[in-house]
């Protein structure tokens, strides 16, 4: 009887002890760090009523990037608002022109729209950025919700498109980035990428003005933004062709924004 009252009273603490740890589980998995409830903590799209998509790769530096991975005097030549059926290639071609690398900020339908596009450019050694689904400016005053969706989604069309490459930068438009989106970007392996330069390619100047703005902003950092897509870039490719072997003879090289 001894014997089987030991093990019976075993039985009874294990179940007890099971008991506690499942309340203590349940109370720390609401009581997240600075009081915010483990509901919120995992946003669910409200739309489709799904939680956000678990990290698939290891998480990387939530701090918005601007310098170079490459030593010394070196340029990150970014590109966003594409993949463009008619500038893309021709910004392509540029760039192999010259030799140089670049960072393309897609947007997520258009990636899907243009697989091929989103093929040559990784074909062509140059990186990818997640630049969301929709380009709304106004991110940084939307829901968390909504800020996962237009990150998560774009970031899977992007790389389905690329045929499984993956996606290592994301930039806000606008640089409308909340602590929220950069933090979810980096749980994805998406670095938050800025700029220091802005070409104001897409405000229809003339080839001259671009040229002037980025030659007089270089000293402001390494990062400068440029646009394949969202209207004629006609201008941008002209630009491009003058100021890469321009930056090139000013003793600057070329590199990724650091990851």
């Amino acid at each position: 009887m001894a014997r089987r009252f030991g093990i019976e009273g075993g039985i009874i603490g294990v179940a007890a002890a099971a008991v506690v740890s499942l309340a203590v589980a349940g109370a720390l998995a609401f009581a997240q760090p600075g009081g915010t409830p483990k509901a919120e903590a995992d946003t669910v799209d409200s739309a489709r009523q799904r939680p956000e998509r678990a990290p698939r790769i290891a998480p990387v530096d939530p701090s918005i990037v601007h310098a170079s991975d490459r030593p010394g005097r070196s340029l990150n030549i970014t590109i966003d608002d594409g993949p463009d059926p008619v500038w893309t290639p021709k910004v392509l071609e540029v760039l192999k022109k010259h030799n140089v690398k670049a960072v393309f900020c897609m947007i997520g339908p258009q990636a899907k729209a243009h697989p091929d596009l989103v093929k040559q450019v990784v074909a062509a050694g140059h990186k990818l950025c997640d630049h969301t689904t929709s380009h709304n400016t106004g991110m940084d005053h939307q829901s968390q919700s909504y800020q996962s969706q237009q990150i998560l989604d774009a970031q899977k069309m992007i790389e389905d498109a690329a045929g499984g490459a993956t996606v290592e930068y994301y930039r806000a438009p606008g640089g409308a980035f909340t602590p929220y989106s950069r933090q979810l970007a980096a749980d994805h392996g998406m670095r938050p990428l800025g700029w220091n330069v802005d070409s104001k390619d897409f405000e229809g100047g003339s080839v001259e003005m671009i040229e002037a703005t980025v030659r007089g902003e270089l000293s402001n950092g390494p990062t400068v933004l440029f646009h394949d897509g969202g209207g004629n870039r006609s201008r941008t490719v002209e630009s491009l062709d003058r100021l890469l072997p321009w930056m090139q003879q000013q003793g600057y090289g070329f590199g990724f924004p650091q990851r």
